[in-house]
């Protein structure tokens, strides 16, 4: 009996157990149900910012955009707008927001397409971006206006010859005010301060034009040959002339020889900026100082004497000529042409000593007869093979 009941008991203490647990489920569902209704929803993602491209139409341009390099600190967005409170004292939230397609890939296309485009004589300038942003607070006046402030800092570069050739910078901000729901000032404040970006390079390439060695292109050469005779001390090589005794005025020098003559050459080169390239005036003087050339007046067979002299000026000739083609045919650049112009001048200076050692000794200086002939005629014939200069 005492079993029966006690097994009766059971199902109705399941069944109070069961109504329990249910209230405190049901009391724990409230509560977070509760929880959840007391936060405000999150805000809505804002669309990226579509930078549209606008055509500058700059006068003379001289430039055009070949690359974008994000140099940005901050990558992760170009703004960071205020949205309006989700409920009312709350503050307002800054977003960020970046360009569609992403930041750099965006302000190429736009400057690509808004900028000039690749043409004969416009450089290809790579354009370094340092920071583009928009930062926004809440407005001090009426509720619900914002104001906005974009930052945009550039930096301009082009290849010269395979190296970056840094050129300018720049800096400009720019500030706008909106109603806290309207973000169609966004994009035009940004567009018009990149947009300047380009107008103010191009300003700048054309006042550099001329003048600023960052801006030129290359080097173009010519050369000039000094033959103009009014100096009376100076004699300077003019193919229509050969010595003469005339030409021999400095005293005799004791000793074994009956004449000597001291040719020599210079070379000046005067760079002048125009139309995008350093021009360089290459001028040669081949030369021999009257002074300190003499003759004796007992040489017996002046035709030899003088034939052989003149030799030792043609040889310079000849060096002078292979010196010009040098500087034609060097790579010759903006930042080291002066320098590859001296190297040169050294390297031929000591290339006529030479010469004219070699030459006095095969000759046994003019008195071996057939060895001056074969001179003479070597001379003759590397003078006319000189290619012309282009």
């Amino acid at each position: 009996m005492l079993h029966r009941f006690i097994q009766s008991l059971r199902p109705l203490t399941q069944r109070r157990r069961s109504v329990f647990d249910g209230v405190r489920r049901r009391g724990l569902l409230l509560g977070l149900s509760l929880g959840v209704a007391a936060l405000p929803p999150p805000l809505p993602p804002l669309p990226p910012l579509v930078l549209r491209a606008a055509p500058l139409r700059l006068s003379a341009p001289q430039f055009y955009v070949a690359a974008v390099v994000d140099a940005r600190a901050d990558r992760k967005a170009v703004a960071y707008l205020l949205l309006p409170p989700a409920r009312a004292g709350a503050a307002a939230a800054a977003q960020p927001v970046d360009f569609a397609g992403g930041g750099r890939a965006a302000i190429q296309q736009f400057m690509q397409q808004s900028g000039p485009q690749a043409a004969a004589g416009r450089r290809a300038v790579t354009v370094r971006l340092t920071k583009c942003l928009v930062t926004e607070a809440a407005g001090p006046g009426a509720a619900g206006q914002v104001q906005g402030q974009v930052t945009v800092a550039l930096a301009f570069e082009w290849q010269r010859n395979g190296q970056p050739v840094y050129l300018t910078e720049y800096h400009a901000s720019a500030r706008y005010g909106r109603p806290a729901g309207q973000l169609t000032v966004v994009e035009p404040t940004l567009r018009t301060v990149l947009g300047n970006g380009l107008r103010y390079l191009n300003a700048w390439l054309l006042a550099a034009d001329g003048h600023n060695p960052r801006v030129a292109q290359g080097v173009r050469v010519t050369f000039r040959d000094y033959t103009t005779n009014t100096d009376p001390d100076t004699l300077f090589y003019a193919p229509d002339h050969r010595l003469i005794r005339a030409d021999f005025q400095g005293p005799q020098r004791p000793g074994r020889f009956v004449a000597a003559v001291f040719p020599s050459f210079s070379f000046s080169a005067r760079p002048t900026f125009e139309q995008g390239f350093v021009h360089l005036a290459v001028q040669t003087k081949v030369f021999v100082v009257r002074q300190s050339s003499w003759i004796s007046p007992a040489a017996s067979n002046e035709a030899e004497v003088l034939n052989h002299e003149q030799r030792h000026f043609d040889l310079v000739k000849l060096v002078a000529e292979r010196f010009k083609h040098k500087i034609q045919s060097a790579r010759l650049t903006v930042d080291d042409f002066n320098a590859t112009i001296q190297l040169a001048y050294f390297t031929s200076f000591q290339e006529m000593n030479r010469l004219q050692e070699q030459y006095d000794r095969e000759t046994s200086h003019g008195t071996n007869a057939a060895a001056q002939q074969a001179w003479n005629r070597r001379l003759d014939a590397e003078l006319r093979a000189l290619p012309p200069l282009r």
